[in-house]
């Protein structure tokens, strides 16, 4: 069974030299800590044990994890607390977002959620309220939506790119072979590209991106696989990073690989035409050196247009 709620979910374990990071501090961390709390608001940072925290919350950004803190499922590889969160949306929380980003003052703004298999649409329209209410407080803000699979609802997905969100991003999380062990059985390997596909379809001019986690026992063959195949429905944003066990539950390490073995990927993954790819051990879905990079290309885009 996955963890329950509050229970504790870190696990000790004896990582190499190149994954240690400092613990959060600052200035900067307890200010955005203070101004979440006081919104009710949630963050991927805090609820997946990002191991960035420190640095992305020190330079004044965060991941806005929208829908609460309780995920309908139940993936094998994931700190998010699941449950049933039986319905309840707060109603006010696109306003909470947009008021937290202008008191932040941020021109790139990263929006997740947690899967909401309880509701209808799985929580889409709720995403495109929210970034609706951010572009109407500043039009100039860009937006990156960080989205479920809705179920593989397409209609769901069309909802999120229609509120113009500027950057649509659906994680594959893992090689096709390893879905069925890292992943809820609700999820999947094609029902994923397929959310990626009908997002690029949707809107002309939009940027789509993916991560994958390495170190679940994946085949070097099977990761270019998946590169190969995200690559072929048009994702222009790549990101690849080291899967670190949260508990005892979840699936064990099965390698930490080393910075090179990432190098190797990122350059594989840049001949196979990604705009960009990001690979390194801490690299992570939401990597603010990937983030300053679409902010400078959609910016010249725009100007361009």
């Amino acid at each position: 069974m996955p963890p329950a709620l509050n229970a504790p979910r870190m696990l000790t374990e004896r990582k190499p030299e190149w994954l240690r990071v400092r613990p959060p501090s600052g200035e900067n961390y307890a200010h955005l800590k203070t101004l979440f709390r006081s919104l009710d608001l949630h963050t991927v940072c805090e609820e997946a044990h990002c191991p960035n925290v420190a640095e992305c919350w020190g330079g004044g950004t965060a991941t806005i994890m929208l829908l609460g803190d309780v995920c309908t499922r139940g993936c094998r590889f994931c700190a998010v607390s699941s449950g049933n969160p039986r319905g309840v949306v707060d109603p006010d929380e696109p306003r909470k977002v947009a008021d937290a980003v202008a008191e932040l003052g941020l021109t790139y703004v990263v929006l997740t959620s947690v899967d909401r298999d309880d509701l209808p649409d799985g929580g889409a329209a709720h995403f495109a309220r929210t970034i609706r209410a951010i572009k109407a407080h500043d039009p100039e803000i860009l937006v990156e939506a960080l989205i479920p699979d809705f179920q593989g609802d397409p209609a769901a997905v069309r909802t999120v790119v229609g509120a113009g969100p500027d950057v649509l991003d659906h994680n594959l999380e893992t090689v096709r072979r390893l879905q069925g062990r890292a992943r809820d059985r609700r999820a999947g390997y094609d029902q994923s590209l397929e959310v990626l596909r009908t997002a690029k379809a949707s809107r002309a001019g939009l940027f789509t991106k993916s991560s994958l986690m390495l170190g679940l026992g994946e085949t070097e063959d099977e990761v270019s696989e998946a590169m190969r195949d995200l690559r072929s429905i048009g994702v222009d944003i790549l990101t690849l990073g080291q899967y670190l066990r949260p508990s005892g539950w979840h699936l064990p390490v099965e390698e930490y690989l080393a910075p090179q073995r990432f190098d190797s990927f990122r350059r594989t993954g840049e001949a196979m035409g990604f705009l960009y790819v990001a690979a390194g051990p801490l690299v992570r879905s939401s990597y603010r050196a990937g983030e300053f990079f679409l902010e400078k290309v959609l910016r010249e885009v725009r100007a361009a247009a």
